[in-house]
């Protein structure tokens, strides 16, 4: 086999890679993986998950995001108290140590994009504008999936119907 035919070969074989792969960096900040679930219709909520490596020697802040397909993405935490799940905003935003990544997923940190203007669907990309202190800025994605793709246990869901603590 040539050269030309070997590379040809090996690109065809990473493309299903490649289509999956799906973070983002802009310089100290990585951002690994955005997504977020399916919405049935009517449900004014969604969830935005991800990771954000902070790859600079001090800490930064995700003070907020938003998304042309919300009316507001705001960031929570949820916690288990007294049996409990309970989800606070986090007005402050949410500090990013020097040199950590933190985890946004199920039972944690998360994104809350409310005020929905149409349900989430399965294969769907949703812009959102990540802002951080400082005035930096990064445009992702996040990738609609189902549950067994995006790793939820569907026990942290804000995208059906209900009330949760906190809200």
């Amino acid at each position: 086999m040539n050269v030309r035919a070997s590379v040809l070969t090996l690109m065809f074989a990473l493309t299903p890679v490649l289509a999956m792969a799906h973070d983002y960096a802009q310089g100290a900040i990585k951002i690994d993986h955005p997504w977020s679930r399916p919405t049935p219709p009517g449900t004014p909520m969604g969830v935005g998950y991800l990771a954000i490596s902070n790859n600079s020697d001090s800490a930064i802040t995700l003070t907020g995001a938003n998304t042309p397909r919300a009316g507001a993405v705001s960031i929570h935490e949820s916690s288990m108290s007294d049996g409990v799940m309970r989800m606070r905003p986090l007005a402050a935003g949410l500090t990013i140590p020097a040199g950590a990544t933190v985890e946004l997923k199920s039972h944690g940190y998360h994104l809350m994009l409310e005020a929905l203007n149409g349900p989430l669907q399965a294969g769907e990309r949703i812009p959102l504008t990540l802002r951080f202190d400082h005035g930096g800025e990064i445009e992702v994605e996040l990738a609609v999936e189902p549950m067994e793709q995006g790793g939820m246990d569907g026990q942290d869901d804000h995208s059906g119907p209900g009330d949760h603590a906190g809200h």
